[in-house]
């Protein structure tokens, strides 16, 4: 199956264009602070960022001493913005369809995934292709919208008889594709389980070392009041795994 590529979508692109983390970069996302944590050093060690976008992370690494770094994504137009904001000669960017992920063996130390592992239809695949990419105890730390923000079938906010705000859920255990209207009409995301994800990770040999159901600090929230409706189901989960 060949993936949507809505990120070379006009519309799609100015609109995604405008979000804080396009346009502040890894500090305008709240969930940054929580999975650099889950990092490990990437001082000497050699990178793949799946899904780089506009190359905010395979900056950073190379500022924090990665050897090289490999930025991957199916989106030209993320690309070509990634190549024009990246001036390290050790950084390589390279446009691939992560659902026909093809990577050399034992090539990389650490790999690192933003937001993108919910688009892809084949999980077993990208998985497989990243544990033989990686060196034995390499290290996978990646975020995907968590399962309970993609179950639904109207995945929405609803105010409550006394005001408050709630998260419909429902189709939880229905995994499969989830169409919405997010900048463009036809996003297509793939909805998976928590118990999917980790299975998926064990099956391709992997260990998982952590695992976060991201939601806002109360600093956070008091910074960003807009952020408090978060609260109400965790829009993230972040995951740390090694090669075994």
């Amino acid at each position: 199956m060949v993936a949507q590529n809505i990120y070379d979508d006009e519309s799609f692109f100015a609109g995604y264009s405008t979000l804080p983390r396009s346009v502040q970069g890894l500090g305008g996302a709240p969930e940054w602070s929580t999975l650099r944590n889950l990092l490990p050093s990437t001082a000497e060690r050699r990178i793949v960022d799946l899904g780089c976008g506009f190359g905010w992370f395979c900056r950073w690494a190379v500022e924090n001493g990665a050897a090289s770094v490999l930025g991957i994504d199916l989106s030209e137009r993320m690309l070509s913005r990634a190549r024009a904001d990246t001036r390290a000669g050790n950084v390589v960017y390279e446009q691939q369809d992560l659902d026909r992920l093809a990577l050399a063996p034992a090539a990389f130390d650490v790999a690192y995934s933003a937001l993108t592992l919910h688009y892809l239809t084949d999980l077993s695949h990208f998985l497989g292709a990243l544990a033989g990419a990686l060196v034995p105890g390499g290290v996978f730390v990646f975020s995907v919208e968590h399962p309970i923000f993609t179950a639904p079938t109207n995945p929405a906010f609803v105010a409550a008889d006394d005001g408050t705000v709630v998260w419909p859920l429902d189709g939880y255990l229905a995994e499969g594709e989830r169409v919405t209207e997010w900048f463009a009409p036809g996003v297509i995301k793939q909805h998976r389980t928590i118990a999917t994800y980790v299975s998926a990770l064990i099956a391709a040999a992997f260990a998982i070392d952590d695992l976060v159901e991201w939601g806002p600090t109360a600093e956070q929230i008091a910074a960003v009041p807009d952020w408090a409706a978060e609260r109400e189901r965790p829009p993230f989960l972040l995951i740390r795994a090694h090669r075994q």
